[in-house]
């Protein structure tokens, strides 16, 4: 694979010429080097002529001619800029990623409390209200994604939460299972923006080294907000058992939805990017614009032109292959325990209080994990993918032998202990997610490699919540084979994308020592093109993290 020669040569000169307007991945080899290292003691002009389409200016504020440098403030007041951002942004997208997380999951619980009977529920009705959520989920991805990128980060992302908890309000009322896929495939398509939304904000207020830690924080609500939930249902369940009012389940979406709503109604005024937000005076907004720099993937661009040649580029991308192969195969567990595991969990012999219950070890040490990667992967660089592939053995494990283990008495607490194990699954891919902020440049393959990961995210969902058969109920032995058979392949794939990853900055380093360009050259060039919205391929001083 070949990338484009650098356009900074040619910019010296004044306009490119026709032999370096080749596609994205034609040669960058020696010749991209030496017309660098030929031109690299010149002052490179940001407002060099670019051909439209291709290397697009970057505007900032309202001045389209503000050339902004990293060296342009100290790094006391990135430290204190930084603080800013982690106090608005962090907790705001912790709790909005907490409630879409249990309003996406919480059909698991209220099966245990009565629905599928209320409803009238019979053989695969209860799966498919999984399957048709992620197939809305899936149809309105790529145009949300587009909507994202096009127009205001946090009004979209706001409208849409606001959307999807009228949803979860509605499910309170729902009396079969038509009324239950039209309400479950209306909230899946507005909840699709939630994930991509916030990975585009983490890239567009943080640096390279701190998406994994800032991502994995708002991810680990998947855990420790699950604990306030379920202790919440817990309650709601308790009073329902001894009152003879509305059922748990009901109680549960006119809870869950409420919470959505108002939530929605606060992030409509704090969330967005960096042009967007009410809470940053225009000096901070260009500060954090300077803070991301160094990223050599471009600043808040929302509203920047739809780029053909990017779109091109991402599909030729092993990049997009990987991200939504990894998904797919991450996603067929989570969709199968999102679905079933209360289900499977109660068939062991416990309650469905206790079900309840005893999850919340289960979500404990799943923070305590998320806490501990995060920390990790932000003191030490590099281990993401060590991290994700490891992530894939214990539940390998659990799953296999959930699959095999009778369900007597006797195995009770041996089965739940295997099915404590599967707690790290998620890991591989939420890390997954932060490395597309981290090593996709350009904004508009940055959109298409998301919208795809999230296609795979999409249908690995679908498959895990269908190969669990109501007729293989209650040890689902098909079902929790295949899922601990994706987690094996999911292994092998990462640890072949980490050697891609290898090889490219392998290849780069050796072609820049080869022509005498100096790590400090590499990195202002790498940055002045990724100010210039030049995709990771494009530019051959980006380099890949891992």
């Amino acid at each position: 694979m070949h990338l484009q020669p650098n356009p900074r040569a040619s910019s010296i000169d004044g306009n490119l010429r026709g032999e370096e307007k080749t596609s994205a991945l034609q040669a960058y080899d020696e010749s991209a080097f030496k017309q660098t290292a030929s031109s690299r003691t010149e002052k490179h002009a940001a407002t060099s002529d670019v051909q439209a389409g291709e290397i697009e200016p970057v505007e900032v504020g309202d001045d389209a001619d503000d050339i902004i440098h990293e060296t342009d403030y100290t790094p006391e007041e990135y430290k204190q800029l930084l603080k800013k951002i982690d106090r608005f942004l962090l907790p705001l997208m912790w709790f909005c990623y907490g409630v879409q997380q249990t309003d996406k999951t919480a059909t698991g619980t209220q099966a245990i409390f009565g629905m599928r009977d209320d409803t009238h529920l019979v053989g695969q009705q209860y799966s498919w209200l999984t399957t048709i959520f992620y197939i809305t989920y899936l149809c309105g991805e790529f145009p949300s994604n587009f909507l994202l990128q096009r127009w205001a980060l946090g009004r979209t992302l706001s409208i849409y939460m606001l959307c999807w908890g009228i949803c979860v309000i509605c499910i309170a009322a729902a009396q079969n299972w038509s009324q239950l896929m039209a309400l479950r495939g209306l909230q899946g398509f507005f909840e699709c923006t939630i994930s991509p939304g916030f990975i585009l904000i983490v890239g567009t207020w943080y640096r390279t080294e701190e998406h994994s830690a800032r991502a994995l924080f708002w991810q680990s609500a998947n855990a420790d907000f699950g604990i306030i939930a379920n202790l919440v249902m817990y309650g709601i369940g308790s009073h329902a058992e001894k009152a003879s009012g509305l059922a748990a389940w009901r109680c549960i979406s006119l809870f869950l939805g409420s919470c959505t709503i108002v939530l929605a109604l606060i992030c409509f005024v704090l969330l967005g990017s960096p042009k967007e937000v009410r809470w940053m005076s225009k000096k901070e907004k260009r500060m954090a614009a300077a803070r991301i720099v160094k990223n050599k993937a471009g600043r808040d661009v929302t509203g920047v032109k739809w780029s053909w040649p990017q779109v091109y580029e991402a599909f030729l991308d092993p990049q997009l292959w990987f991200c939504m192969l990894n998904a797919f195969l991450s996603s067929v567990p989570n969709g199968a325990l999102t679905t079933f595991g209360s289900i499977m969990t109660k068939s062991f012999g416990f309650t469905e209080l206790q079900v309840l219950l005893i999850d919340i070890p289960r979500s404990v040490m799943s923070l305590v994990i998320f806490l501990a990667v995060g920390i990790y992967t932000r003191k030490v660089p590099n281990r993401r993918m060590y991290i994700m592939a490891f992530s894939t053995i214990p539940p390998f494990i659990g799953l296999l032998a959930l699959a095999f283990l009778p369900n007597t008495p006797e195995y009770r607490w041996t089965k739940w202990g295997m099915y404590f194990m599967t707690v790290p699954f998620v890991l591989a891919l939420f890390l997954a997610w932060t490395l597309i902020p981290s090593n996709v440049a350009g904004r508009t393959k940055k959109t298409i490699i998301s919208s795809a990961t999230f296609l795979g995210y999409c249908v690995g969902n679908m498959c895990g919540s269908q190969i669990f058969k109501s007729t293989d109920a209650p040890r689902y032995i098909p079902g929790t084979t295949g899922a601990s058979i994706c987690l094996a392949a999911e292994f092998i794939l990462i640890c072949s994308w980490r050697g891609y990853y290898v090889w490219q900055n392998w290849r780069r380093d050796k072609a820049a020592a080869e022509n005498g360009i100096s790590k400090e050259e590499q990195e202002k060039l790498g940055r002045e093109l990724g100010e210039r919205n030049v995709t990771d391929l494009q530019n051959p001083h980006f380099r890949y993290t891992m």
